[in-house]
């Protein structure tokens, strides 16, 4: 952040209360330490529990929609720690003084729109994320072995990234021509041989379902792709939302607002709905299907997930990696060996080749494919 804002012009003399927590015994910042479950101050050790609640409450949709309405502003943060103003921004709820790294978590009094209700805990250090990044990374099969040997974590830090999840008890009625994928052995000149087709049949009827907690990623930091890659977070350790679960964290508040995630929610229902039609009735293919669906007693949660991001850099270029900061699932991206993916292709190509030239000689059948399996092993392990 740069420290040649014009603040009066940034923020209109609009002010933002934050809050932080100072040790007892010696002053200094205190934050959550993810295995012990309380605060921590990291200069004598000393030790804050605080009250952890795990009655999280659905809220009903329909009296929020008025309040998720998207904003965009900035505020003045005075750090109460060294006196230095900084700016903050809407989506901020957490973060750290770039003076004196003193934490800030903004009173959620101070905070636009729906507020968060929820939250899961880091359960990891940034240490045990780092190793289980590392070896994600030496496991992932077209990653350099020359970036194996070199791995290193750069930028490590946990953020709180906002998702809402929906339950709702849905009605639907449906309609349609689906088919089963077939195969039959027809009768010709020279014999036989086997044919594919598709069992058609005509549906229709009624069908009722709950949903429970489907999950929408709200934020810019996390979309619903990267979200499904990181999922599942441990559901028996979610707790209602506490300043002091952010202390020592960056976490941002939602971008996308509750409408538009209800949105996303109700598609994510309806692809889910239409599978469970298809394998109601063992079908594999779809001539056509129209789903009306009716949604009934719909809620919604407000959470803050935990997220420790870093990068990797190998020859002069980032790569980003995601680790679940309350199970320790990796997702992102290593670097790719053009020499490993042309050896795997050639290595598949070649067991196609031998299936084909074992068929005809079933003698040198298993010699032939323990051979080219070895050598394709011993060639990516090279590379």
């Amino acid at each position: 952040m740069s420290k040649d804002i014009d603040y009066a012009t940034a923020t209109e003399g609009k002010r933002a209360e934050t809050e932080f927590h100072k040790c007892p015994s010696c002053g200094g910042n205190m934050v959550f330490d993810p295995e012990k479950q309380v605060l921590s101050c990291p200069f004598c050790e000393q030790s804050v529990d605080f009250k952890k609640d795990s009655t999280v409450k659905e809220r009903d949709i329909a009296a929020a929609f008025d309040l998720a309405e998207k904003w965009d502003d900035t505020s003045i943060v005075s750090c109460e720690n060294c006196g230095a103003k900084f700016v903050i921004s809407s989506t901020d709820v957490a973060l750290s003084c770039p003076y004196c790294g003193t934490s800030h978590v903004r009173k959620s009094a101070d905070l636009a729109g729906v507020k968060p209700n929820a939250v899961y805990p880091f359960l990891i250090t940034a240490e045990k994320a780092e190793q289980f990044s590392k070896k994600w990374a030496k496991r992932r099969i077209f990653a350099p072995r020359r970036f194996k040997k070199s791995i290193e974590a750069r930028n490590i830090h946990g953020v709180y990234e906002p998702c809402f999840t929906f339950d709702s008890d849905t009605l639907s009625r449906y309609e349609g021509r689906i088919g089963k994928t077939k195969t039959r052995t027809v009768r010709t000149k020279n014999g036989t041989r086997t044919e594919t087709y598709i069992d058609w049949r005509f549906v229709k009827g009624k069908l009722s379902h709950f949903f429970n907690d489907v999950t929408v990623a709200a934020g810019e930091g996390m979309d619903q792709k990267s979200y499904s890659k990181l999922a599942p977070f441990d559901n028996s350790t979610i707790k209602v939302y506490s300043k002091e679960f952010l202390a020592g964290y960056s976490a941002k508040h939602y971008t996308k607002d509750l409408k538009t995630c209800w949105n996303e929610s109700k598609e994510i229902i309806d692809k889910a709905l239409r599978e469970i039609i298809l394998d109601m009735y063992g079908c594999d293919v779809v001539g056509y299907l129209n789903v009306s669906t009716i949604h009934n007693n719909v809620t919604f949660k407000y959470v803050l997930l935990p997220i420790y991001l870093l990068n990797y850099r190998y020859k002069k270029k980032d790569y980003r990696v995601a680790i679940n900061g309350n199970t320790g699932k990796v997702c992102g991206k290593t670097p790719v060996s053009f020499w490993r993916v042309l050896v795997a292709v050639l290595l598949g190509l070649g067991l196609v080749v031998g299936m084909v030239f074992a068929l005809k000689n079933c003698d040198v059948e298993i010699e032939f494919l323990q051979a080219a399996l070895s050598f394709g092993i011993n060639s990516l392990l090279l590379c």
